[in-house]
């Protein structure tokens, strides 16, 4: 039993308040947005910040100042947020305007920072004060993205963009990318958040800052699932109870990996529904990590487990081609069924705006026809033409104006670009967005810019990927310790085989493989025996440092001045930039506005 002095010292401790977790009706929040000139904080600046500063429910103040950003603003971010050059010219630089915030946030016992995507908005506060050189104040910061993920489910809201999250929590402000605008709608959904939590208990600070951080009762009461496993590569199956695929995954170490799913660090709201569901795990064990990465593809496009989200769809991709007619003309098709190497083609795309970019990067320099009618000598009698003609930017084949073997010179050209030589209509385009530029006409040549970096990448990707499919067969290898190789066999842009193998063993190793790799048949299509996916990963393997060609049936090569070479010449002028380029094209944005006051 405890002595009286024990007890009389028991009953009389009580915690300090820094012991103590404030209730949430007791804590100050401080609800920031920005607006910035680019998406990551080494490359972009402030251009505006938001806040609302709420307490008890109640909104105690707000703060809204534009930033001079010392850099022009991108058009499509003017385009996006309304934000121009002449707005931010006078507008206090980034020390005054962060000096501003910080006093109006208070010191981080004060205040908790909230932010939809906080990371976004954080890092680049947190970079702001960097560059400043003054210390970030360790402010407790909330993400409402986040936490919304746990408290609203897929079916009441599609995702959790803050659009869609004001929408369902009936939010007053509509957010319009401008910083106050969207601070205010994200108090909103904040509060929305705030009373859904209510039914979990949730009333501190402290448990509001641990919910979205939770080991769920599903992850502890499956953690056996990844007992046992061994620490190679593979691929992992999660199933439901009837033996349906319900995730699957690739990893060097399926021991590590499989563990991570059953702790705090793994966060995802749709894994944490996935495991609610997982009744069993499966593994296969692969040689090397390419043919985990190899296999997770061809098993997620076969089993399309409902949780995972890329490659589910690999045989609907979007690609462009012209059609086979005596007038062909372009569209964009699912699927690389039907795609041959003697008409033009191009992609994959990453969506159909992005095959709609470059189908109209080709309309802008070249007079291939844009209707859809298939022409014959009976409906060039009737067909009248289109205001394009009038514009010169058609020849109006249509209505007879134009002959096949005139037209064919505009299919050529299209040809070409797309497979052997893209400089005359790269070129063309350049010039185009050129012109547009100095006629300062900045919204029309950004659009520009952007279809013709649309109609690169999916040239360059099909060049690439077409120079992998026609090799009969390829062996590389890749040094993985100092006495260990990785070997793996390509036919026709499919892994056929991997192995490892030691130095003193690999050409045994080698011909084994290339005995039991698996036969591949050119069945004449630009995919003979994969998807274009497994094409890609498989070229990223052998475009990394350090990989041997150990032996090739066949030609690996790209146009010397396609779009792959243009891509490469693109990204090293990007790197070429220097940091401080941005002050003279500044100094010429001020320029002409002065110029255009003064007119």
């Amino acid at each position: 039993m405890k002595s009286e002095q024990e007890s009389q010292f028991t009953s009389a401790f009580q915690p300090s308040f820094d012991e103590i977790s404030p209730s949430l009706y007791e804590t100050t929040f401080v609800v920031v947005d920005l607006e910035t000139t680019g998406g990551s904080h080494n490359s972009a600046a402030i251009t505006e910040i938001g806040a609302v500063k709420v307490r008890a429910g109640e909104i105690v103040g707000e703060f809204q100042t534009l930033v001079n950003p010392e850099s022009p603003i991108p058009p499509f971010i003017t385009v996006l947020t309304g934000i121009t050059d002449a707005m931010v010219i006078a507008a206090p630089k980034l020390g005054e305007a962060i000096f501003s915030f910080l006093e109006f946030v208070g010191s981080s016992k004060d205040s908790v920072l909230v932010a939809h995507n906080a990371p976004f908005d954080i890092g680049f506060l947190k970079a702001a004060c960097a560059k400043l050189e003054i210390s970030w104040p360790s402010y407790q910061v909330l993400d409402t993205a986040k936490i919304a993920r746990y408290v609203v489910t897929r079916d009441e809201a599609p995702n959790c963009k803050l659009s869609t999250l004001s929408t369902f929590f009936g939010a007053t402000t509509n957010p319009d990318h401008r910083a106050l605008s969207d601070a205010r709608a994200t108090v909103d959904v904040f509060h929305g958040i705030l009373d859904r939590l209510g039914s979990y208990g949730v009333k501190t600070l402290e448990e509001l800052k641990s919910f979205s951080t939770r080991i769920t009762s599903a992850q502890r009461s499956k953690k056996y699932l990844a007992e046992g496993l061994p620490n190679t590569p593979g691929v992992y199956i999660f199933r439901d109870e009837a033996g349906i695929p319900l995730y699957i995954g690739t990893t060097r170490n399926l021991r590590n990996r499989v563990r991570s799913y059953f702790t705090a660090a793994e966060t995802r709201k749709r894994i944490h529904d996935m495991i609610s569901l997982a009744h069993s795990l499966d593994v296969i064990q692969t040689a090397t990590i390419i043919e985990a990465e190899v296999r997770e593809l061809r098993l997620i496009g076969e089993k399309q487990p409902r949780f995972n989200r890329r490659s589910k769809f690999q045989a609907k991709s979007l690609w462009i081609k012209l059609t086979k007619e005596a007038f062909p003309r372009l569209v964009a098709i699912r699927g690389a069924k039907g795609l041959d190497d003697e008409s033009g083609w191009a992609g994959p795309f990453n969506g159909r705006d992005e095959s709609a970019r470059a189908i109209e990067a080709l309309y802008e320099v070249t007079q291939i026809r844009q209707c859809k009618p298939r022409i014959t000598l009976s409906s060039m009698k009737s067909a009248s033409p289109c205001a394009l003609f009038d514009m010169k930017r058609c020849g109006a084949p249509c209505i007879g104006q134009e002959s096949i073997d005139s037209y064919s010179s505009h299919v050529t050209a299209i040809h070409q670009s797309l497979h052997i030589d893209s400089r005359p209509i790269l070129n063309s385009l350049n010039e185009r967005m050129k012109e547009l530029a100095n006629q300062e006409r900045f919204e029309e040549a950004a659009e520009v810019r952007n279809r013709l970096g649309a109609l690169i990448r999916g040239s360059a990707r099909a060049q690439s990927i077409r120079s992998l499919t026609r090799v009969k067969e390829l062996i590389a290898a890749i040094a993985t310790s100092i006495d260990t190789w990785e070997f793996v066999v390509i036919r026709h842009g499919k892994l056929a085989a991997s192995a490892t193998a030691k130095s003193d063993n690999y050409k045994e190793v080698v011909e084994s493989l290339k005995l039991t790799a698996e036969v591949v048949i050119d069945n004449g299509e630009i995919l003979p025996a994969s998807h274009h996916e497994e094409v890609e990963v498989l070229l990223r393997y052998l475009n990394q440092e350090g990989i041997r060609i150990v032996e090739i049936d066949g030609i690996w090569a790209l146009p010397t001045f396609g779009s792959a070479a243009a891509r490469s010449e693109i990204e090293k002028v990007r790197a070429q930039v220097g940091a401080n380029s941005y002050k003279e094209d500044f100094a010429n944005s001020v320029d002409r506005f002065a110029q255009r006051s003064t007119n």
